[in-house]
């Protein structure tokens, strides 16, 4: 069965064959950090999920990417992943066709971009072991944009938000349950202390700029023309659903509700200078 670690490490083998160049069971064994008997097995399993897995002249291998055949999870599927990736994983006819599946899903091949980052991916990696076996960790240096400070952080983690962006947490020093963007954390340290505050956890899900409720809402409206929108797409990817374009006046309107103004203070501040 595969468990939270071993997935993780399979969805980025997966993401490091589809590209180019094709490569070696050598090079393979480097990128993830495995020995060259557990590169075998992976290929195996990989193939026998479904992938169209090929090998070159030289003995490289590579999957032939099919994305766009418009392959998409089925409710009961992707349920089972969320809890599958998120947790230890379960016994499941559903596994195998799942693991098929990944990243001809558009929201899952955000995940593997994610996890491909080296740093990112034993970010993920050490905080779903903390997840799974309930104990706090120490945020390395993580670089707050609400308090513009850069400081260690005591955690109990307890969950993910969608494509891995940010992890949930309760912070005992404030007795609160935050967000913590996984771009910004720089490492995460294990302290040997279990988690206790397990019955004051409490779902943190961001909005498009990366904040976490905090006891208001703020719907916003803008109107902006394509540099203005391709600027704010660019910087803040998770706002894409929230547009559409108006033809009759050329412009990009933005309806959305947030959890903080200031990421959008901020941006239409500077069109203003």
């Amino acid at each position: 069965m595969l468990n939270q670690h071993k997935i993780l490490r399979v969805l980025q083998f997966i993401s490091f064959l589809e590209q180019e160049p094709s490569k070696s069971v050598v090079q393979l064994a480097a990128l993830i950090g495995a020995t060259e008997r557990t590169i075998y097995r992976y290929l195996d399993l990989v193939k026998e999920c479904g992938f169209d897995l090929q090998k070159d002249k030289i003995n490289r291998f590579y999957i032939v990417n099919d994305r766009n055949n418009g392959v998409r999870f089925t409710i009961e599927e992707a349920d089972y992943l969320k809890q599958l990736v998120l947790t230890n994983g379960l016994k499941s006819k559903l596994k195998d066709s799942v693991l098929s599946k990944i990243y001809l899903s558009s929201d899952a091949t955000i995940v593997a971009g994610h996890l491909v980052n080296s740093k990112n991916g034993k970010i993920v990696e050490r905080l779903s072991l903390a997840i799974a076996n309930k104990e706090q960790v120490r945020l390395k240096k993580y670089q707050s944009i609400h308090s513009e400070t850069i400081s260690d952080r005591i955690i109990e983690p307890f969950g993910f938000t969608d494509n891995y962006c940010t992890v949930m947490a309760f912070e005992p020093t404030s007795l609160k349950n935050k967000t913590y963007n996984i771009d910004r954390i720089t490492a995460v340290e294990f302290i040997n202390q279990k988690s206790i505050f397990q019955e004051n956890y409490e779902q943190q899900v961001p909005d498009a700029f990366g904040f976490a409720f905090s006891g208001e809402k703020f719907p916003i409206h803008l109107e902006l023309d394509l540099k203005q929108y391709l600027l704010l797409k660019n910087d803040f990817p998770m706002t894409a659903p929230y547009f559409k374009f108006n033809a009759k006046k050329d412009i990009y309107e933005l309806d959305i509700i947030v959890n903080n103004l200031a990421p959008i203070d901020r941006f239409v501040k500077g069109f203003k200078v």
